[in-house]
């Protein structure tokens, strides 16, 4: 088995080394997503909180279960 040159061998490890960081960046990637997720459900919340319409919304489905079954 022959040993690998030195700019065989340098190659091999700075290659494993990028795809390393890119796994962490598609990491990073994923928790950016959510961040911008978490805070748009948080402003659709305020605002269903303030309109009350989610309220209402559950309101008329229960109306509508219970007309149907009695």
């Amino acid at each position: 088995m022959s040993l690998l040159s030195p700019l065989a061998l340098y190659v091999r490890v700075r290659t494993r080394l990028a795809v390393r960081d890119d796994a962490g960046q598609t990491t990073a990637e994923y928790a950016l997503v959510l961040l911008g997720v978490a805070a748009i459900a948080l402003l659709v919340v305020a605002w269903a909180a303030d309109t009350n319409r989610i309220g209402r919304l559950l309101d008329r489905v229960l109306d509508s279960i219970l007309s149907n079954v009695a």
